[in-house]
């Protein structure tokens, strides 16, 4: 699973994540990209199940970036516990991505086995998006 190896402060405060991204927005490595149309919070469980999703449909050809990491600490009480005690422990990890912001990035294939790669990752995201290539990134048209 994906997650920091060091961290400054073991809990964070859960923020809000409204807005436009406006960094990483943009096809940087590949020539395909999955592009998030809300805002959100991903986990490491659900980015590592759209990477096999992708990495096993394309059968190992071309080249996979995962463009989000999963930084954010998300703490949880144990169940059945009173109120009170504290904070609890860390539980899993979240990257924030805000709406426009790239997921993962593909080289190296052919346009259709691209866009049903990222359809496959899209469904274990569960978060909005749409596949995008090289020469029509701006509009985002191919909605999934």
């Amino acid at each position: 699973m994906l997650m920091p190896k060091k961290v400054k402060y073991r809990k964070q405060h859960r923020g809000r994540c409204a807005g436009v991204a406006t960094r990483g927005s943009s096809l940087n490595f590949g020539s395909f990209g999955l592009k998030s149309l809300d805002p959100g919070w991903l986990t490491n469980r659900q980015i590592e199940a759209g990477r096999i999703a992708m990495t096993r449909y394309v059968k190992r050809g071309g080249k996979i970036w995962i463009r989000v990491f999963p930084d954010k600490p998300v703490s949880k009480k144990p169940q059945e516990t009173r109120m009170g005690k504290g904070k609890g422990a860390p539980e899993f990890w979240v990257a924030v991505v805000k709406s426009g912001r790239i997921l993962y990035e593909m080289e190296g294939i052919e346009e259709n086995v691209a866009r049903e790669a990222m359809r496959l990752a899209a469904h274990k995201i569960c978060r909005k998006s749409s596949s995008i290539c090289g020469s029509n990134w701006q509009q985002g048209k191919s909605r999934m």
